[in-house]
């Protein structure tokens, strides 16, 4: 299946606010979520400010958020827009963020320097379709942290999806009717791969309008993502489901040792 992860955000980086009710709110949400859960589990740099990268930033919905708790952000994507795009969301917030452009693939060699913690939220590490491209992204994470950093990577329930091979999200209605957002899922016969078109359709000045924007993805279960970790050279690695966590993703946490 076709890497189209680049295209998609690329497409989305002007809109991508709107698949959130209120996308400040959710940025200030998020700040505050991942302040709370990563220093509760890396308590050696409690009493000074934490070296983060977030290696999959997008527009800056977690960066923004975690620059305003007294984080040293790093925030890099692979789509140059999205990170354009974060970058003057950051002036208007104003917060400081080392913005840059690269790929889960050549991190190694993208980002300089190593971090107390690499985040990666929201389903971006399962836009890695297959095992090779995995394997060398747990290393890439792995050679971005000190001794003792930790990993933090939030997926999909995919072993609960799997179970039925969802087909669609169900339609979000905001803004008093006037836009709605939701996914279709269309996925491949064989193997544990889809494509996600995800739909925001809005009326403006009258007229009904409908961007429809869409990428490749692998239904990665919780055990083949540990393994690749395991294999990455990490210890560890925890599972923290939803109903811990208040999240609304599975979250995986590892340790370099």
């Amino acid at each position: 299946m076709k890497d189209t992860s680049l295209d998609f955000y690329d497409g989305l980086a002007d809109t991508y606010h709107l698949i959130f009710k209120n996308w400040y709110e959710a940025v200030q949400w998020q700040g505050a979520f991942f302040d709370k859960f990563i220093r509760s589990l890396y308590a050696e740099e409690q009493e000074g400010p934490i070296h983060l990268l977030d290696a999959s930033c997008g527009i800056g919905t977690q960066a923004l958020g975690l620059a305003q708790h007294d984080y040293t952000v790093t925030a890099t994507d692979i789509s140059s827009n999205s990170v354009e795009r974060a970058k003057r969301e950051a002036d208007k917030l104003g917060v400081h963020v080392h913005f840059g452009v690269a790929d889960f693939r050549t991190l190694d060699k993208d980002v300089p320097g190593q971090f107390n913690v690499v985040l990666s939220a929201d389903n971006a590490v399962p836009h890695l379709l297959d095992d090779q491209e995995l394997s060398v992204a747990c290393r890439n994470f792995y050679e971005k942290l000190v001794d003792k950093g930790l990993l933090i990577i939030s997926i999909r329930d995919y072993d609960e999806i799997l179970q039925n091979r969802q087909r669609a999200t169900l339609p979000r209605v905001m803004d008093e009717g006037k836009r709605i957002v939701f996914q279709v899922w269309d996925w491949a016969e064989a193997g544990h791969h889809y494509i996600t078109n995800q739909f925001i359709v809005q009326e403006i000045d009258g007229s009904w309008k409908t961007q429809v924007n869409s990428t490749s993805y692998r239904a990665l279960l919780r055990s083949e993502l540990s393994t690749k970790l395991e294999e990455a050279g990490f210890a560890d690695i925890r599972w923290h489901m939803p109903s811990e966590s208040g999240f609304y993703q599975p979250i995986v946490t590892a340790r370099k040792l």
